[in-house]
């Protein structure tokens, strides 16, 4: 009979957080498979536990899963963990999960810390329906056409983001989506744990004066669902204009509209300010 790979929540930050069943199954596994074995040998050490670890990464997966699932087919038991939260998560571990699943080996989570779902509690957005997105590409092209892929999404949006790119993440966020509402939570339950409620064009000022530090999970508002997207440039300037009347300086509106609507930034804004000289 087959062993059974657990997937073991760990802390994001405060060591508080350790669960009992965290710490029970950590003890009572065969071994342990983590993505940085020091950041674990820590934890275990934290907790008095000894216990093998193996190295389990992006970039020893394919090797180092099959060695994990023979190890489980001959009847041993592992634990899968992340440096923080939950494994197989926006982490090499799906692709683990994946294989036991193809083989008949039984995976059990043991639930715990997860920042995406922390920091979706925190941002104050609405939260009945959300999708989370993960990091986004170092790739400038890739990175918009992630997010052009996401413009008429109308769930709360969540991103995780590294400090050293954060500014380039909420410039491209505000020229594709315009300015909308976003929390961005830095160093969740660590103790520099902040939250900062405001717009992506309140982000981008508030991090140019005060460099990002720490690990950044960003909850940003969905579009809106009854306006849906005008398929004319008529219809883009119209929808440049309506943001104009709410107060809007037309440039900006002009940029905003060009993110609802995919028609150029320049074209609308031209075509708005003939407008507004005709008084169309």
């Amino acid at each position: 009979m087959s062993g059974t790979l657990y997937l073991v929540a760990t802390p994001i930050g405060n060591l508080g957080d350790i669960s009992p069943r965290m710490a029970e199954t950590l003890a009572a596994c065969d071994f342990i498979a983590a993505e940085d074995t020091r950041v674990t040998l820590k934890l275990l050490n934290h907790l008095g536990i000894k216990k093998p670890l193996v190295s389990y990464f992006e970039h020893n997966r394919a090797e180092s899963g099959e060695k994990i699932l023979r190890r489980l087919l001959a009847g041993e038991t592992c634990a899968l963990v992340s440096d923080a939260g939950m494994p197989a998560v926006s982490d090499p571990g799906q692709d683990l999960v994946a294989l036991c699943a193809k083989n008949g080996v039984p995976v059990r989570a043991v639930p715990g810390p997860c920042a995406a779902v922390a920091a979706v509690a925190l941002s104050g957005l609405p939260s009945g329906r959300f999708c989370f997105e993960g990091f986004l590409s170092t790739a400038r092209k890739n990175r918009f056409e992630h997010l052009n892929s996401l413009k008429n999404e109308s769930r709360t949006m969540v991103f995780y983001e590294a400090p050293h790119k954060l500014l380039a993440t909420l410039r491209d966020m505000l020229e594709t989506f315009g300015d909308r509402r976003v929390a961005v939570c830095r160093e969740i339950t660590k103790l520099h744990e902040e939250t900062l409620y405001t717009t992506l064009s309140g982000a981008l000022e508030h991090f140019q004066q005060t460099p990002p530090r720490g690990e950044f999970v960003l909850v940003v508002e969905g579009a809106p669902e009854d306006k849906a997207p005008p398929g004319t440039l008529e219809g883009a300037v119209q929808r440049a204009l309506e943001l104009r009347e709410q107060g809007m300086p037309l440039k900006d509106a002009a940029r905003q509209a060009a993110a609802e609507t995919g028609f150029p930034k320049n074209a609308i804004y031209a075509a708005a300010v003939e407008a507004e000289k005709s008084g169309g």
